[in-house]
């Protein structure tokens, strides 16, 4: 498959993480290992980059043993400093702003946060695993909004038009251009004059290239 990913997967529930597996290897990816907790993520990922097998994607859970607090996120965090070539989606049961904020505060590249609820769209979770794999970004649509509505840096979008501003939300989620398009019901023209705007008003020249579409919420979220 041309798009076969190799996947690292950190759920401490077996059940989830078998799951997990299962959706991933049914569909032609590769799960090249499965752990329990942070630390045991961290060592996998540097154990296969000494073999020269680094994967292509880590899945990661944000709460794990020992506290069940942020060593998920924590280690996505870290793996994304030590290994900036893996791409890192993690996973949440409910929007924790804190921890979506420090993971987008790196690179731009590579970089996911979804709701578990999220897994059940088979099809959309996998499509995420992807597109994370390969240096894009997928950010679920509760995270875009918590984050956009109660950041205090509202001034920041205070020049957007409110279509601008669901435009940006739809970039944020990881859309196309042709899917903002159907999903506002509007033509594809449309779109790319709104994504224009936003880029000129965040003050985001074509000299930033492709990742001006994360660019374009990282700014907002970090300045």
């Amino acid at each position: 498959m041309e798009d076969r990913v190799r996947v690292v997967i950190a759920e401490d529930s077996v059940l989830l993480r078998e799951g997990l597996t299962r959706l991933l290897t049914d569909r032609g990816h590769e799960v090249v290992a499965g752990v329990g907790d942070g630390d045991a993520l961290i060592s996998t990922v540097d154990d296969l980059a000494r073999e020269g097998q680094l994967p292509d994607v880590v899945v990661a859970d944000v709460r794990m043993p020992p506290t069940h607090t942020d060593e998920g996120v924590r280690a996505a965090v870290q793996l994304r400093k030590s290994h900036p070539g893996v791409g890192v989606l993690v996973l949440s049961q409910y929007v924790e702003e804190r921890y979506a904020t420090e993971l987008l505060a790196g690179s731009s590249r590579g970089v996911g946060y979804l709701l578990k609820d999220r897994v059940a769209e088979v099809r959309e979770f996998v499509d995420a695993v992807v597109r994370v794999a390969q240096g894009g970004t997928a950010l679920d649509p509760e995270v875009v909004a918590q984050l956009l509505g109660r950041s205090r840096k509202q001034d920041v979008l205070a020049g957007l038009t409110p279509r601008e501003r669901e435009v940006l939300g739809l970039m944020a989620e990881g859309r196309t251009n042709s899917a903002i398009a159907r999903q506002l019901v509007v033509s594809d023209g449309a779109v790319e004059k709104h994504v224009s705007n936003i880029f000129l008003k965040l003050g985001l020249s074509p000299s930033d290239g492709d990742h001006r579409r994360v660019l374009a919420v990282l700014t907002y979220l970090n300045s």
